[in-house]
């Protein structure tokens, strides 16, 4: 495989991971992917914003997250954050505190 084509599909396996979290899969909280997998929908965000940052493109961590989430975070909280239970919050704090 040459590398154009390695990158088209790596491009596309990104892009349905993101349709995947942004669209079928909104009732998953960012919270319970960081205590089941380490990683949420920010850090990948974040991810987006630090490659465009190493590429020279400038981009702030809210312009990173609305590239990511294809909306301002702001609204996608107030459209799909539920507050965190009391047992993810602990979760987390044990794990990532």
């Amino acid at each position: 495989m040459d590398d154009q084509t390695r990158i088209e599909i790596e491009a596309a396996a990104f892009r349905r991971l993101q349709q995947h979290l942004l669209e079928d899969r909104t009732d998953v909280q960012n919270i319970d992917m960081m205590n089941l997998a380490g990683f949420c929908r920010n850090c990948l965000s974040r991810w987006y914003q630090e490659a465009a940052n190493a590429r020279g493109i400038e981009m702030s961590k809210d312009e990173g997250r609305e590239a990511f989430y294809g909306m301002p975070f702001s609204e996608w909280k107030v459209k799909h954050q539920t507050e965190a239970s009391v047992e993810a919050q602990k979760a987390f704090k044990e794990s990532h505190g």
